[in-house]
C-alpha cells in the first residue's frame, strides 16, 4: 500500500517524499501549486520527485473533499502525512480566508477522507509552534524550559496559529468519535535547502546578496528554535515507524531544542555569505511571537528523535544550495 503526502511540492513535503521514495516506498503526492510564493520553485521540487518511478503527483486542492476522499480510498493508502497548509503568520492578516480554506476546510477534508478509507491506519499532520502563543524571551535564551505539549495552547496571537490549533482540536474529536489513529507535529522554524522564500533566513539571503537592507523586526530581540530540514524528516520517519494507537490523538513538538537569538542567526548568515547586512531595526509586527523553544523529550522517548544539525552548520548548507539554484 502507498503513503499519501499532501503538500508534496512544499519544502518539508519534498524532502520527506524524496526520503520515502529512496527507501522504496510507493508515494502519492498532492499539491495545489498556488502562488503564495514562486510556483516555479514548487515545480522544481516536483520535478525532483517525478524522477522516481514509485511516485505519482496529483494536482488538486485538499479542500475539495470529494476528490480528496476518492484519492485516499482508491489509492490504497495506509498512511497519510498531511503537510499542505496556508503558511505564514503575517500573510494571515492580509488574506484570512485563505487560512480558513486551506487550514480548516482542508484539514477537515483530509479527516473525512481518512475516516471513510478503511485502509488508512495512521494520519500524521503538521501543526505549528505558533499554537503556544507569545512567551518571554528569557524562557528561550535564559536557561528556561522548552515549550511542552501538555501546556495550554489557548492564546494564539495570529489567525494562522488559531487555524493550526483548530486542526489539532478537530483531529482530537475525530479520534474520539471514529477511533482514528492520529499524530500532530508542532514544527519549530524549519529551514534548509529548497526552503520557503517567505522565511526570514531566505529573504535575508536574497537581500544581502543584492546589497539591499534587511528589516529586523522586534528590534532584533527575538529568538527561534531553528530546525534543519534533515532533522525534521528524521522525526517524521520515526513517527511513521511508531504509529499512534487506534483512537489515539497525540501531539509532539518537533524542533531543534536549541533556540537562537535573531541577531545571532543574522551574524551566522553573514558569515556564510561573506557579506555584512545593512540592518533596519523595526518594531514587533502583529502576529509575531517573541521566542520559540521546543521541549522534544516526548518525541525522543517515542522514536529516539535527536536533532544533530546546529545553525552554524545548517545555514551554510542552505547558502550553498541558494547559490547553486539562484546564482
Amino acid at each position: 500500500m502507498a503513503l499519501l503526502v499532501t503538500g508534496a511540492a512544499g519544502f518539508v513535503g519534498m524532502h520527506l517524499t524524496e526520503r520515502l521514495l529512496a527507501q522504496g516506498e510507493r508515494v502519492v503526492g498532492v499539491d495545489v501549486f498556488n502562488a503564495y510564493y514562486d510556483p516555479a520553485l514548487k515545480r522544481a521540487r516536483a520535478a525532483r520527485l517525478a524522477a522516481y518511478s514509485n511516485f505519482r503527483m496529483v494536482e488538486m486542492d485538499i479542500a475539495d473533499h470529494e476528490r480528496m476522499a476518492a484519492l485516499v480510498k482508491e489509492g490504497e493508502v495506509r498512511t497519510v502525512i498531511h503537510l499542505a497548509a496556508q503558511a505564514g503568520v503575517r500573510y494571515s492578516l492580509q488574506n484570512p480566508f485563505a487560512y480558513s480554506h486551506s487550514n480548516v476546510e482542508g484539514h477537515l477534508s483530509v479527516l473525512e477522507a481518512c475516516r471513510h478509507a478503511p485502509g488508512v491506519e495512521h494520519l500524521i499532520y503538521a501543526s505549528s509552534s505558533s499554537v503556544y502563543g507569545d512567551r518571554p524571551l528569557i524562557q528561550a535564551v535564559g536557561g528556561g524550559d522548552g515549550f511542552r505539549e501538555d501546556e495550554p495552547a489557548m492564546e494564539p496571537v495570529s489567525l494562522y496559529a488559531a487555524t493550526k490549533r483548530s486542526g489539532e482540536l478537530m483531529s482530537a474529536s475525530y479520534s474520539r468519535l471514529y477511533g482514528m489513529a492520529q499524530t500532530g507535529l508542532r514544527f519549530f522554524t524549519v529551514y534548509g535547502p529548497w526552503g520557503r522564500p517567505d522565511m526570514a533566513y531566505f529573504s535575508f539571503t536574497r537581500k544581502i546578496l543584492a546589497g539591499e537592507p534587511i528589516e529586523v523586526f522586534g528590534e532584533g530581540r527575538m529568538a527561534r528554535d531553528f530546525t534543519f530540514i534533515d532533522d525534521i524528516v528524521d522525526g517524521i520517519l520515526g513517527v511513521i515507524d511508531h504509529p499512534a494507537a487506534k483512537g489515539e490523538a497525540r501531539v509532539f513538538n518537533i524542533g531543534d531544542s536549541r533556540p537562537v537569538p535573531l541577531m545571532q542567526m543574522i551574524s551566522t548568515l553573514e558569515g556564510a555569505l561573506g557579506r555584512e547586512a545593512v540592518k533596519v531595526m523595526k518594531p514587533m509586527q502583529p502576529g509575531d511571537v517573541t521566542a520559540t523553544y521546543a521541549d522534544v523529550s516526548r518525541l525522543k522517548a517515542l522514536c529516539g528523535y535527536d536533532p544533530k544539525t546546529p545553525l552554524s552548520e545548517g545555514l551554510p548548507r542552505f547558502v550553498e544550495w541558494y547559490r547553486s539554484y539562484y546564482c
